[in-house]
């Protein structure tokens, strides 16, 4: 009885020319940031540190299958989080003060993929996947004016990134379960230039986000 081979669940299911589904999962957002070359000349600033934070995402799986190997994938996903920038500076004591950045995202995602397969062990496959991704930040503050002494740390509203990632698929009973970690790597230089030392000591801010993601399609 222990060589007797396991029955296949949803023997018919990469037979569909395209299926749909959800995925839900947690990010972490975080920022690339790439320094003025001499921090110095920015009065007593030392050193730019990049805080990632937590978040979630849930989003829509729409799947067309291109052959037994190889499909394309749009999974339009609505993420939350944010991120910190910590700026340490020198004081008059010679000793480090913090001042601390945030930013929050609420970023609207529509990513397209190509997922390549291996070929099905029983009710296993697994995959990798690559492709783009163009973001709106709905809380982007770009274009919002200060109203107190508070310096605000302003991202543009829109990027574009590359994304790449691994997973699992197993099929159960009544539907595939999908394991996905990936990373996106932000293009475009998010931050807003406005003259003050927050925004001046930094030549190019890229976003940076890990993803792990569960499917069920």
């Amino acid at each position: 009885m222990a060589q007797r081979p396991r029955p296949e669940n949803l023997p018919k299911f990469d037979a569909s020319p395209y299926h749909f589904g959800f995925t839900l999962g947690v990010n972490q957002m975080n920022f690339s940031v790439k320094n003025e070359p001499d921090l110095k000349q920015f009065d007593s600033l030392y050193v730019i540190e990049p805080v990632p934070q937590m978040g979630f995402n849930i989003g829509i799986v729409s799947d067309l299958t291109i052959n037994n190997n190889l499909n394309l994938r749009f999974l339009p996903t609505l993420a939350f989080g944010d991120r910190k920038l910590n700026y340490s500076m020198i004081a008059k004591d010679s000793l480090l003060q913090t001042n601390t950045k945030s930013v929050e995202s609420t970023y609207i995602d529509l990513p397209f993929y190509l997922k390549f397969k291996t070929n099905r062990l029983v009710n296993t496959r697994a995959y990798v996947i690559c492709g783009v991704k163009y973001s709106i930040d709905l809380a982007s503050q770009s274009n919002k004016k200060e109203k107190t002494n508070e310096i605000l740390l302003k991202l543009k509203r829109n990027d574009i990134a590359f994304e790449i990632g691994t997973g699992f698929d197993f099929y159960l009973e009544y539907f595939k379960f999908g394991i996905e970690i990936k990373m996106a790597y932000g293009m475009r230089d998010l931050l807003k230039r406005e003259d003050n030392i927050y925004t001046n000591s930094i030549k190019k801010l890229n976003s940076k986000i890990f993803w792990l993601s569960f499917t069920f399609e």
